[in-house]
């Protein structure tokens, strides 16, 4: 392993319940309600399963590994402790890029929910791809400024946004409470409602809905610049993954009692959802509210990510990975305010690839066949250091899963296999795909296009790093022989 530079000092902002409401901001989507709750009561039990299979390996991988090694990066430490530098690289450098197109979705989500709290003032906007645009690039302006300046000032944005995800899903229990008072209940859950059907089609839809649960890794790469990180993630991992797993549960469970499947309109009906029930319960005025709140968990889940992923081109720039600058903190703020720019940027740049002509708009479409299979190899090098670290002494103090190595190496295994089940079925092309063998050749070969970029960016450094050394070691023997 190559010898590392001191991190520069950092300043620890958040703590317990700072953390808590990051979780939520960011691991707390509303949209996958209501994209759950349109595929019918069956969907319930695949949450369940998700929960067991995919996120309870996931939380308590990152609850320990984070006790172990609370550094900051997290994940690019996990793995370059466990299989070396350049699986820490790709690691990172496959869930940084992975996210880019991130910002944009999740951005027009809540430049579409705000249509909603317009009324018919915004009507004209709905198929304007110049508002959607501005919406994105303002609030990525604002999150990454924001970060610049410092967490003490970013995590505000986030604890507010938090508010956007469990304020939604407790006006969502309400309403359906009332609602199936009023008028009973919408959708039947009796056993052969509630069994999945197992076919091809549905087990690429649960692929995606394991991956709802994402988020809970974030946390700890920003390890030190948490108060106690060794302490605090594992405690805000805990709370927060329950309301989490909670949330989707219920929030599907609730929907569905109040409205049949067919009225859910997937990934947009939660606000939809939410007007119709609000309007046959004489309340509505509730809608504008909620789809403000919306656009707060939209806003929450785009300033999550960019805080925390930035943090890893920072530790790579530390180790020389990426240009050194990568690496700085700024002298006033104890920022790494290079990291945070250039990924802002990228988000930016992203933002206006999806709105661009049709050659430039190709190019963000290459982006999100990247993000396909991209977005889940981070999850497998996670589970694997997991594994792998059990071998290695834990420090005192480290808090430990309840039942030793068998308990974890099993939670691993399990989340590892899910891991790479879910890579298998997202090359699987849709059944709406004209053509389904190019669909394929485009996601394998744009992940190898994105891996290979990453392995030749690791390889470029490692030699520039070797001759700066040669040239340092043949300095020194020169000024000896003087």
């Amino acid at each position: 392993m190559s010898e590392k530079t001191p991190t520069p000092a950092l300043v620890r902002e958040l703590g317990v319940v700072d953390l808590v409401l990051f979780y939520l901001a960011g691991g707390l989507s509303v949209r996958w309600i209501a994209t759950a709750a349109a595929a019918g009561p069956s969907t319930i039990v695949i949450w369940i399963f998700a929960s067991l299979c995919f996120f309870l390996p996931l939380a308590a991988s990152v609850l320990e590994l984070s006790s172990r090694y609370p550094q900051e990066g997290g994940l690019y430490v996990w793995t370059q402790k466990a299989f070396g530098d350049f699986s820490g690289f790709i690691a990172a450098w496959t869930y940084w890029m992975s996210n880019l197109p991130y910002f944009p979705g999740v951005l027009y989500f809540g430049a579409g929910s705000a249509l909603f709290a317009m009324g018919k003032r915004g009507e004209h906007l709905a198929d304007n791809g110049t508002y959607y645009m501005l919406f994105a690039l303002g609030w990525l302006v604002i999150i990454t400024l924001l970060n610049i300046v410092g967490l003490k000032q970013g995590k505000w944005l986030n604890n507010f946004c938090s508010m956007g995800a469990w304020m939604s899903v407790v006006i969502l229990l309400c309403l359906a409470t009332i609602f199936a008072r009023r008028y009973g209940t919408a959708t039947s859950f009796t056993l052969p409602h509630l069994i999945p059907h197992v076919d091809l089609k549905n087990a690429i839809f649960w692929s995606t809905i394991f991956f709802a649960f994402g988020g809970c890794e974030t946390g700890s790469f920003m390890g030190e610049e948490i108060k106690d990180a060794r302490r605090t993630i594992p405690r805000a991992l805990i709370v927060s993954g329950a309301v989490l797993a909670l949330s989707y549960i219920t929030g599907t469970f609730a929907l569905l009692v109040a409205l049949p499947s067919s009225s859910i309109s997937g990934v947009g009906g939660f606000v939809s959802a939410i007007q119709i029930m609000c309007v046959r319960l004489g309340a509505g005025w509730l809608v504008v509210p909620v789809a403000l709140l919306i656009v707060l968990n939209s806003v929450g889940g785009a300033a999550s990510f960019l805080s925390s992923t930035s943090r890893l081109p920072f530790v790579a720039g530390i180790d020389r990975y990426l240009p050194a600058a990568f690496g700085r903190v700024h002298p006033r703020w104890r920022t790494p305010w290079v990291a945070i720019a250039v990924y802002g940027l990228a988000g930016m740049l992203c933002a206006l690839l999806s709105q661009a002509g049709s050659t430039v708009r190709s190019a963000y479409n290459v982006l999100i066949s990247m993000s396909i299979i991209t977005y889940f190899i981070p999850f497998a090098f996670l589970f694997a250091s997991m594994i792998r670290l059990q071998r290695e002494p834990a420090a005192e103090g480290t808090i430990r899963i309840p039942g030793g190595k068998p308990v974890v190496v099993l939670l691993a295994s399990i989340g590892l296999l899910t891991t790479l089940l879910t890579i298998i079925l997202s090359v699987i092309p849709p059944e709406e795909e004209p053509n389904k063998p190019l669909a394929v050749v485009k996601v394998i070969g744009s992940t190898l296009f994105l891996v290979g970029a990453g392995i030749a960016v690791f390889y470029l450094s490692e030699r520039r790093k070797r001759r700066a050394l040669h040239e340092a070691i043949s300095s020194d023997a020169n000024t000896r022989g003087c």
